[in-house]
Parts: structure tokens; sequence; C-alpha cells
């Protein structure tokens, strides 16, 4: 498995790990109503449960454009390279939105969208 797959599992884990900080910073889990406790959070389990559904919002363009790179044979140190800078600053928009940095959350947001527009470009 190239080195962009394995970028492809680990940001598939990401929302399972922004979600893990929401309930962390929560009270009263209720396991059966889990997205009625998530939308009353406030502070910072609110915002990582934003960052989670952010998460789950930017992976499939970013799995779509791994493959595609893949099977056009794009060359495989530059779909390494973009697919390793999306999973960084996808972890970094993951902390910037806990820490409530929007500005910069936001630029960061915006340099890993390149990176998933530059997979399908590349």
């Amino acid at each position: 498995m190239t080195f962009a797959y394995w970028c492809v599992v680990f940001a598939m884990f990401l929302p399972i790990i922004w979600v893990g900080v929401a309930k962390v910073n929560g009270t009263g889990y209720d396991n059966d109503k889990p997205r009625v406790w998530l939308a009353h959070l406030d502070g910072i389990g609110q915002r990582a449960n934003w960052a989670q559904q952010n998460a789950y919002e930017a992976f499939p363009p970013f799995a779509a454009g791994v493959i595609i790179a893949h099977l056009t044979n794009s060359p495989q140190l530059a779909v390494d390279l973009l697919a390793g800078a999306f999973l960084l600053f996808r972890v970094a928009h993951g902390v910037l939105y806990i820490l409530d940095k929007s500005t910069l959350r936001s630029v960061v947001w915006l340099a890993g969208f390149g990176c998933t527009v530059a997979l399908f470009l590349v």
C-alpha cells in the first residue's frame, strides 16, 4: 500500500478522535441518543463535535482524489506529498477548531482543500 493510501486510512479515524474529545469534555453522555447529546454540548465539546462533522465532510473527496490520482498513474511522490499534507492540515484543523482559533482554522481548512483539489489535477 502506498503512503497516500495509508493517509486515507488515518484520515478515516480523525472523526472518531474528535468525537472522543467531545465525549470527554461533556457530562451525562447518553448512548441511547448520542446525536441529541452531542447537539447540546457547548465549549470544547461542541467545537470537537463540529470538528468531527467537518472531518466526515472532508473525507470522501480526499479519498476519491487519492484513488483517482493512483488510477491515472499520477507521479507517486506528488500524490504521497499531497496526501501527507492533507492529513497534517486536517489534524491541525481539528486542533484549531477545538482551541477556537477560527481564522487560522479557516486558513488550514483552505490548505487541506487545496491538497484535495490538487490530487485531482496532478
